[in-house]
């Protein structure tokens, strides 16, 4: 008997005649999360791709782990090979899902038969399958319903596959087939999802962190490091630009109108993001932004930040409120790591009473005042110190 993973395609299947890019991106991107773990083979066949052990080393559970993170796929399982001979499917099923049924009060055997070749039907193979669980574990009953244990047995073209319950993975298209995008990663709790969110929409991503020593510490540019670390695991490698932007956060502090100060940070940051990100390729610039979090993220005060550049700017977070926010945080592991009491410069210099309806008139009177020059020279200087540092799946 041999174990092996098999991974179902979601929307991709459905992509029509751009469908073959998305399965070969699908599969570069499988190949790449599971060469760490052993060789494996992965092939696809009728909308499922399979990453099967090539020699006895390989590290089928950490690559469970790793293809269960790929967007692109809906539900992935571990499942023994059987020869699609019935005899031998039946004296399988209760032997390679004996844990699962050990510990199980009721159970259910679903049956899939895509080659119509095979002489039993879905049904009767269920019946069969069915007999032979009930006959090694009589503690067991049968609930068609909401059964405990769910005994899978699919017959596909070449094999036959038992399995129980599928897991449910994380869905979407595969990252890379969207373009890609520069998110503002802050190291609060907002950021990291919205790049996790883009992420599933098919975007290769890339971050851009303001860094503004000293009223940064080197604890919160570790922080912003970490996030990237974890996001990695969805979104696979990526470049990380960690902006020193202290000396235009200061300047805009000592010359700007400070009711307006957040904003025109905000205008300046997007700026530079927009510079860093069109030189690496990116189309776009991707914020953790919800509607009227803060006084910032009011409809007016986002109009305006946006029209300082001519980038489009993506909020996937914008309609949701901090427990949904924080609830993916969770589920990605970047919520313990963004809730570290660290300063961020979006959290320095803020001022006690921001305008919450800022007009846009405001704004560029505010901007007027200032040596935009100048301010344009420390902003090209911030961006051309900006250090790289590539992240890396490990």
């Amino acid at each position: 008997m041999k174990e092996l993973i098999m991974c179902y395609l979601g929307e991709t299947a459905l992509k029509g005649l751009n469908k073959s890019n998305f399965e070969a991106r699908l599969m570069r991107e499988v190949r790449k999360r599971t060469e760490s773990c052993g060789n494996f083979k992965t092939y696809k066949a009728q909308s499922v791709f399979y990453v099967e052990p090539a020699d006895e080393f390989a590290d089928t559970d950490r690559a469970f782990d790793r293809v269960k993170k790929i967007f692109g796929f809906t539900h992935i399982s571990k499942a023994r090979i059987a020869e699609k001979d019935m005899d031998k499917i039946c004296k399988l099923a209760p032997e390679y899902c004996a844990r699962a049924l050990a510990e199980a009060k009721t159970f259910k055997v679903a049956a899939r038969r895509s080659d119509k070749e095979f002489p039993l039907g879905s049904l009767e193979i269920s019946k069969e399958v069915g007999h032979w669980v009930l006959e090694a574990y009589p503690h067991l009953e049968v609930d068609v319903k909401k059964p405990d244990v769910t005994v899978m047995v699919e017959i596909r073209d070449k094999s036959a596959y038992v399995h129980t319950d599928k897991v449910k993975a994380r869905g979407g298209v595969p990252v890379g087939t969207s373009g890609r995008g520069a998110i503002m990663l802050s190291g609060g709790i907002d950021s990291p999802v919205a790049a996790y969110m883009m992420a599933k929409r098919g975007m290769d991503i890339m971050s851009v962190h303001f860094a503004s020593p000293p009223y940064t510490s080197e604890r919160a540019r570790g922080k912003v490091i970490t996030l990237a670390e974890k996001l990695t695991e969805y979104t696979g490698d990526m470049n990380l630009f960690i902006v020193p932007f202290t000396e235009a956060q200061e300047y805009i502090r000592d010359n700007g109108v400070e009711d307006l100060f957040t904003i025109l940070m905000r205008r300046s940051m997007l700026r530079i993001t927009a510079r860093i990100a069109e030189k690496y390729g990116a189309q776009a610039i991707v914020t953790g932004e919800s509607l009227g979090q803060v006084a910032s993220q009011t409809i007016g005060a986002l109009a305006i930040t946006d029209a300082t550049v001519d980038m489009p700017i993506f909020r996937p977070c914008i309609g949701m409120d901090k427990i949904e926010i924080s609830d993916i945080a969770r589920n990605i592991d970047t919520f313990e790591t963004s809730i570290l009491p660290y300063e961020d410069c979006c959290t320095i210099f803020t001022p006690s009473h921001p305008k919450t309806k800022p007009k846009m008139s405001e704004i560029l009177a505010a901007e007027e005042k200032m040596d935009m020059t100048k301010l344009a020279r420390l902003e090209e200087k911030a961006r051309s110190e900006r250090e790289k540092i590539f992240i890396k799946l490990r």
